[in-house]
């Protein structure tokens, strides 16, 4: 699977240390984990933090072709609060680097010889006029690649109507229980059920799928017609912090894989539990001990 993510990467500053992050840049890193061959949009200041980006990307063996290097900006950092439950909450500081990614004439050619499979982006990177104009033009010249929106919405970096667009522009949708309501509100729609969400948006917007994650109660997913609410596991939570990217990205891998609804969600769900049981947005992992997991509940209702 070919797959082109346009985002953040930045620093998750969470009391004196620094972990490389990003939610863009943790799916892709996951995905690319997963085998699949990823090109990473982006941008970094031409600073210390934005140098050891860089050294990560080559060592992790994930391509910085598309990663701009930005004399007049800094490389992003958040501020990260871990709440007793290991919930983060986030200060973004912005502009930063991120919200000045930039493609040529040449690049766009690149990334359309490649016939990518996906383009995957979220709503955090478009709040920034620049950043949106360079994913509408990736978008024009990749027009047969599916879309996956990652919805991921963060306090003062969302408007109803970019919402509202994004989601119009979608194959594949991802948000958790909580932009359920909050996406509800902006449209000023109401459901009674993650079930009739789920089967109202689709049929409204037209996507292929969506999946809503639940923390620690698993996961809802319809894809072409088939819903379904596939159970969480136990773990003890380090940080949840880059735990809903690696869901994604294994949540893809399982799609593109053709395996049964269930065993994708499935699999979304331990890889997820897995990243938030341990410190950082990009902890290593495994396969094998992602299928380790003990199960927490065998409820699934499908329909």
């Amino acid at each position: 699977m070919k797959t082109v993510s346009i985002g953040e990467v930045l620093w998750d500053v969470v009391g004196s240390r620094e972990y490389l992050g990003g939610a863009t840049f943790n799916f892709s890193v996951n995905l690319m984990r997963l085998g699949h061959t990823v090109d990473f949009i982006s941008a970094v200041g031409a600073d210390e933090r934005g140098r050891r980006v860089l050294d990560c990307m080559r060592e992790m063996g994930l391509s910085h072709r598309f990663v701009r290097v930005l004399d007049d900006h800094s490389t992003g950092t958040v501020t990260v609060s871990l709440k007793q439950d290991g919930q983060p909450s986030f200060v973004l500081h912005r502009p930063t680097a991120y919200d000045f990614p930039r493609l040529d004439d040449t690049d766009f050619r690149e990334l359309e010889a490649q016939n990518p499979d996906w383009v995957y982006f979220g709503t955090l990177l478009m709040i920034s006029a620049d950043a949106y104009r360079v994913t509408m033009e990736l978008l024009d010249h990749v027009p047969s690649a599916h879309r996956f929106y990652d919805i991921n919405l963060r306090a003062g970096s969302y408007t109803p109507s970019l919402v509202s667009d994004l989601i119009s522009r979608a194959t594949l949708v991802k948000l958790n229980d909580e932009e359920v309501r909050e996406i509800d509100r902006m449209l000023g729609r109401q459901h009674g059920s993650l079930k009739e969400f789920c089967r109202d948006y689709t049929e409204r917007f037209g996507w292929e799928g969506v999946c809503v994650t639940r923390g620690a109660s698993g996961c809802a997913a319809l894809i072409r017609g088939e819903y379904i609410e596939s159970a969480g596991y136990v773990i003890d939570v380090a940080d949840a912090v880059g735990a809903a990217d690696a869901f994604a990205a294994a949540f893809l891998h399982g799609l593109d894989s053709g395996w049964p609804l269930h065993r994708v969600a499935d699999f979304a769900n331990r890889v997820g539990a897995l990243v938030a049981s341990r410190p950082g947005a990009l902890p290593p992992w495994t396969t094998e001990e992602a299928l380790a997991l003990n199960v927490k509940s065998a409820r699934m209702e499908t329909a």
